[in-house]
């Protein structure tokens, strides 16, 4: 089960690759400005990820007005993720959690992902401007995608 609705959410400070190189990105540094949506994903160069990221990335204008900042999350390096981004065209700005401490925190650890180790889970996590857990959801399998339209709702409800 992931992260209690109405708990703070966990600060981190995760890795991006950007064409300028490696870069901090920090979750409270949104606190205060714009609400935020993390999407934790199992693993890059996979087809249901892939399919979720792109979709996601075409109608991120709707994210964005709802004033919410998108950030994928998987246990990938920022290398891999970013060569993957670039081959498949997704313009999110992919979080490298190497280390699962950020998944862990969330408590969305998917276990042992195909005999290959623990991954994250497929999950949606919104989080207001004040830096607590508006919406959280976890899919039963990592074949299923969150609910998109309950997340815009509840971004909806925190414009």
């Amino acid at each position: 089960m992931p992260i209690k609705i109405g708990t703070s959410a966990p600060d981190f400070t995760l890795k991006t690759k950007t064409a300028q190189g490696l870069e901090d990105v920090k979750l409270s540094d949104n606190f205060g400005k714009k609400n935020t949506v993390l999407l934790f994903f199992p693993l890059a160069f996979t087809g249901v990820c892939t399919a979720e990221m792109c979709d996601v990335s075409g109608g991120i204008s709707a994210y964005e007005s709802l004033n919410a900042t998108v950030y994928a999350i998987s246990v990938d390096s920022p290398f891999a993720q970013a060569a993957w981004a670039e081959k498949e065209k997704i313009g999110l700005k992919l979080l490298s959690d190497l280390n699962k401490t950020v998944i862990k925190a969330y408590d969305v650890v998917f276990p042992n992902l195909a005999g290959v180790g623990d991954t994250a889970a497929r999950a949606a996590i919104v989080i207001d401007k004040a830096g607590m857990v508006a919406y959280a959801e976890q899919t039963a399998t990592p074949k299923d995608l969150p609910d998109f339209e309950a997340v815009k709702a509840a971004l909806a409800k925190l414009k």
